[in-house]
């Protein structure tokens, strides 16, 4: 008798949900494909990758069902529209005295910039980003014969169902068991959607005695995550230890005092760390790169160490929250182009290819290309004035340096007159130093500039905040849908 077998579906629109294969995996390939076809309403063309254990959890394309394991995870590719960069957006510089054209790219010169998501070779996390709709899972066996019941006796008569507390308890659960693969903090707009999406799949859960129908399914999730967390922070997980009242300042050592979470659509933000590594280890590790970044053609072993290393790193900036200017000095190699990373969308976001061009690095233009039949965003904006970029039109290092001092967050662009086409430097600034500089255009010093703030953990500046929540959530579309009043009324007109 074959075994059953539940495989993990990552879905193209960021949801997932669970493949049920009663009968044992399919003998081939193609009934695989039709089957999750089948369960997960999916149409077009698509193609499946696995998690392969033996590249560090990375997503293979999957050849054969033999390599699909039970409560394994597969992820779904769609191929019916045209291929776009996936976790990554590419910036291609324009000469300065050429316009910016939707079709012209002959003269462009691509240069992709690392923002993959916290790969999963860097932490033993699946996490991934909040859904656009959340999915409800099964219960236990008993749990979902009693709610079939129920609910065609609410199909029957309207009868609404009182669950018993193991029913409930089942319930609850399983709702936190699948919440937890996003965070284990969640808005109260989060669970006000899980707690809505039991009662649409489960009508006969409604609660006739709330406005909404789900009010004390709502509260009772709240409390239940809350007891989950406290479970956790027992077992260590750093997410929540890092809460705990022994790493809150002296004076401020309350539950509800700064609480350290996912604010920008963050995935594992702070991770645990890789398999048979501990914090002295890591530290080691740590010093072995402040030689290595001192060597020539080490870039991969520079690279290895510093993907070994993002959990320890990422630990030390949530919970120390240190300075630019001595984070920067522990960890050099973090302050490369190649090495600044987003911590966000892991595995199934799609960035789109981003076409940040510089016209006599007076303006920038962003432009995402239509993309025949599909339903990419077309976008088309144009920032006169970048309020973060400051140009210096003088060569003297002292007052260079006077400028950057009293910069708090900046791009800055060295030119010997200001009617000159000729850069002398293009950088960044945190904290008045200098953390990157010989950046090759104003574009990819406003893509440094965004991964850096993502590094560091950094809060956005109150007179910027705008501006990168322009940046963060309509261009690159990450926690898209809670928009302040102006960002809407920007989308709303760029959507017009």
């Amino acid at each position: 008798m074959a075994v059953p077998v539940i495989v993990k579906i990552l879905l193209t629109d960021g949801s997932c949900q669970r493949l049920s294969l009663a009968h044992g995996l399919p003998e081939s390939l193609e009934d695989l494909m039709a089957e999750v076809k089948k369960q997960c309403n999916l149409e077009g063309n698509f193609r499946l990758q696995f998690m392969d254990s033996l590249f560090d959890n990375e997503f293979m394309n999957l050849t054969s069902v033999s390599e699909v394991e039970d409560r394994g995870t597969l992820k779904v590719i769609d191929l019916s529209t045209p291929t776009m960069q996936h976790e990554s957006f590419t910036v291609l510089p324009l000469q300065a005295s050429s316009p910016c054209s939707a079709n012209d790219s002959s003269s462009l010169s691509g240069e992709l910039v690392d923002t993959d998501v916290l790969s999963s070779n860097e932490s033993t996390s699946s996490r991934t980003s909040w859904p656009a709709v959340f999915h409800v899972p099964k219960f236990s066996y008993d749990a979902e014969l009693k709610l079939q019941q129920a609910g065609l006796v609410y199909i029957q008569n309207g009868t609404v169902l009182i669950p018993d507390p193991k029913l409930k308890s089942a319930i609850l659960d399983g709702l936190v068991q699948e919440i937890v693969q996003y965070k284990v903090y969640v808005s109260d707009k989060e669970m006000e959607q899980v707690a809505q999406s039991l009662i649409k799949k489960h009508p006969c859960l409604t609660e006739k005695g709330s406005s909404t129908g789900y009010g004390g399914w709502k509260m009772s999730l709240k409390y239940k995550l809350s007891n989950y967390r406290t479970q956790l922070r027992k077992l260590g997980c750093p997410e929540v230890t890092v809460n705990s009242l022994k790493n809150k300042p002296v004076g401020k050592r309350s539950a509800a005092f700064g609480i350290k979470k996912a604010k920008r659509a963050e995935v594992n933000f702070c991770p645990t760390y890789p398999s048979a590594e501990t914090e002295e280890s890591l530290e080691e590790m740590r010093k072995a790169l402040l030689l290595d970044v001192k060597k020539r053609n080490n870039r991969e072993a520079v690279k290895f160490k510093m993907e070994k290393t993002f959990a320890y790193r990422r630990h030390e900036v949530v919970r120390d929250a240190p300075m630019v200017d001595d984070f920067m000095a522990r960890w050099p190699a973090l302050f490369e182009v190649s090495e600044v990373r987003l911590i966000s969308c892991c595995f199934f976001f799609v960035f789109f290819n981003v076409r940040l061009a510089v016209e006599g690095l007076s303006c920038v233009h962003l432009q995402i290309a239509i993309i025949p039949n599909s339903t990419s965003l077309l976008i088309w904006l144009t920032l006169v004035y970048l309020p973060f970029v400051c140009f210096v039109q003088s060569l003297d290092n002292n007052t260079i340096n006077e400028v950057i001092e009293d910069t708090t967050v900046g791009i800055y662009v060295v030119k010997e007159h200001a009617s000159s086409d000729e850069v002398e430097d293009i950088g960044i600034v945190l904290e008045g130093i200098k953390v990157m500089q010989d950046l090759d255009n104003v574009a990819l010093a406003v893509a440094m500039l965004f991964g850096l703030m993502y590094v560091l953990n950094l809060s956005y500046p109150a007179d910027l905040r705008y501006t990168f929540e322009v940046i963060q959530k309509i261009w690159m579309e990450l926690d898209g849908s809670k928009l302040s009043n102006k960002a809407l009324d920007l989308k709303n007109r760029l959507s017009q």
